[in-house]
C-alpha cells in the first residue's frame, strides 16, 4: 500500500472509530479497511445468495452427506437434527473434512452453507426415547453413506450462515416437524460398537480408531449417543464431542508414546496452509508438548487488535490438568503429533508455532488444526544438532522474531535454560 492512501485509510479508521462507527458499513466490501485480502461479509453473502432460493419452503428434500448436528445451548435440553443439502447424489464430500485441506476457505464456505439443519428439542438423556426423529437422527449419525432425507419444518429456514472455531460452518435452520429417511447403512465397526451396551464409550472410541474408521466419523456417531454403557448413553453437543474424541484418543496413543525412546536429533517442519503459518519442532526429549498461535490484526480471533496476540498451552511428561486455555485446537494437535511419534515409536517434546495471517478471515472449525498438522509432520524436515541451528530456520519462515516465541513459550524456555542431569555428567 502506498504511504499516502495507508495514511488516509488510518485516517478513516481512526475518525469511524473515534464517532463509534461501523467499520463495515464505511468499507462496504470496496475500499478492504479490515485489511483481509477478501471480504468475509461478501464470502458469506455469495455463498449464501446461490442457494437461498432452496431454503424458500417449508420443504426440504436432499442428500444428507450424512451429517447431523447437536446444539449445546439450553443443556441438558438442546437441540438436535439432522444437516441437509437441497442436492441429490454423492454429497459426502461436504461434511468429510479430513478431505478438505484441497479446498480453498471459499469452497468451503460453499458447500458448508448449503447445509440445513434441522432443529428439534429433546433431552440429552432421551437417547433411547421412541420417537421418530430420535431414531432417525441417530441412524444418519451411524450411516455409512450419503442418506435420502425430507424434512418438514414449522417455519421456513432462515439464519446467517453459522461459523464457530470447534465445528464446521453450516447454513440457516429451523424447526423441525418431521423427516423421513430412506435404508441407511451403517459403518459396520460403528454399528458393532453401537449394540454392544456393555462396552464402554472410551473403549469404543479406541477400537473404531484402531479399526481405521475417520476420527469425523466417530465424532458423529459419539454426538448421538451411540457408544458406552446402555443406562449411561445421552446425547453430547457436537462442539463438545470433538474435543472429547479428540482429547481421549490423543491421551491413549499418549500412554504408549512415552514408552518409547527419545528421537535422535532436532527436526523442524513447514507448511502454509490457508494463510496460516505452521511449524512444529521436535526436540530429543521425554514428552513434553506445546501449542501456540499467533494472530495477527484482523483474523478471526484479532478483529479489532492493533497488535499481534499470542496464546499458548502446554504440558510437560506429567500432563495437565486443567482443559487448555486454547481449547479444542491443543487436543486436535496433540493428536496428530501423537499420530507421528507412534508411527515411528519414538518420543520427543514437540513445539507447533501457528502464525495466523489475515488471508484466514474466517473460522472453518477444529478439524482445520488437526488436518494442517497431519499434513505438516508429512512434510519432509530438517534436522539439527542444536537449537540455535534451528531456530534460525525458524526465523526465515515465520515474520515474528524468535525472542517473542521463546518469551511465549513454556517448553522451549525449559530446554533453553533449564538444566539437567546430563549437563553436568559431561
Amino acid at each position: 500500500m502506498q504511504p499516502q492512501r495507508f495514511n488516509s485509510v488510518q485516517k478513516t479508521l481512526s475518525e469511524t472509530q473515534r464517532q463509534g462507527g461501523n467499520l463495515c458499513g464505511l468499507c462496504r466490501g470496496t475500499k478492504f479497511l479490515c485489511g483481509k485480502s477478501r471480504c468475509p461479509v461478501l464470502v458469506k453473502y455469495h455463498a449464501k445468495n446461490r442457494i437461498a432460493s432452496s431454503f424458500n419452503s417449508l420443504k426440504l428434500a436432499g442428500s444428507s452427506p450424512p451429517s447431523v448436528f447437536i446444539g449445546r445451548v439450553g443443556y441438558p435440553k438442546v437441540s438436535i437434527g439432522p444437516m441437509i443439502p437441497p442436492i441429490m447424489g454423492d454429497t459426502s464430500h461436504i461434511d468429510t473434512p479430513e478431505e478438505w485441506l484441497t479446498q480453498s476457505i471459499d469452497d468451503i464456505v460453499d458447500f458448508r452453507s448449503m447445509l440445513v439443519r434441522g432443529k428439534y428439542p429433546v433431552n440429552v438423556y432421551d437417547v433411547e426415547k421412541s420417537d421418530k426423529i430420535i431414531t432417525f437422527t441417530r441412524e444418519l449419525a451411524l450411516a455409512k453413506n450419503c442418506v435420502f432425507t425430507e424434512a418438514f419444518f414449522t417455519k421456513k429456514p432462515k439464519g446467517h450462515i453459522a461459523y464457530y472455531d470447534e465445528i464446521q460452518p453450516h447454513g440457516p435452520s429451523a424447526p423441525l416437524k418431521r423427516f423421513d429417511i430412506s435404508n441407511p447403512k451403517y459403518e459396520h465397526h460403528i454399528e458393532k460398537a453401537f449394540y454392544d451396551t456393555d462396552l464402554k464409550s472410551i473403549e469404543a472410541i479406541q477400537r473404531l480408531y484402531s479399526d481405521g474408521v475417520s476420527i469425523s466419523k466417530i465424532q458423529k456417531a459419539f454426538s448421538v449417543g451411540a457408544f458406552g454403557i446402555g443406562k449411561h448413553r445421552r446425547f453430547v453437543p457436537t462442539r463438545w464431542s470433538i474435543t472429547a474424541v479428540d482429547s481421549n484418543l490423543g491421551k491413549h496413543l499418549l500412554e504408549t508414546t512415552k514408552e518409547f525412546p527419545w528421537i535422535n536429533e532436532i527436526r523442524v517442519y513447514y507448511l502454509e496452509q490457508f494463510d496460516n503459518r505452521w511449524v512444529i519442532l521436535f526436540i530429543p526429549s521425554e514428552w513434553q508438548y506445546e501449542l501456540i498461535e499467533a494472530w495477527y490484526p484482523k483474523t478471526t480471533w484479532n478483529p479489532y487488535g492493533r497488535s499481534i496476540s499470542i496464546f499458548n498451552s502446554y504440558e510437560f511428561y506429567e500432563g495437565r490438568k486443567t482443559y487448555a486455555e486454547i481449547g479444542g485446537c491443543y487436543y486436535a494437535a496433540r493428536l496428530a503429533v501423537n499420530e507421528t511419534l507412534q508411527k515411528e515409536r519414538r518420543q520427543a517434546a514437540a513445539v507447533i508455532l501457528r502464525e495466523a495471517h489475515p488471508g484466514y478471515i474466517m473460522p472453518i472449525g477444529v478439524w482445520n488444526v488437526r488436518e494442517s498438522v497431519r499434513k505438516t509432520l508429512k512434510q519432509p524436515y530438517t534436522t539439527y544438532d542444536t537449537l540455535d541451528q534451528a531456530f534460525q530456520l525458524i526465523t526465515q519462515k515465520m515474520d515474528i522474531p524468535l525472542k517473542r516465541w521463546i518469551t511465549n513459550s513454556a517448553v522451549l524456555k525449559n530446554h533453553l535454560y533449564q538444566k539437567r542431569l546430563e549437563d553436568f555428567l559431561g
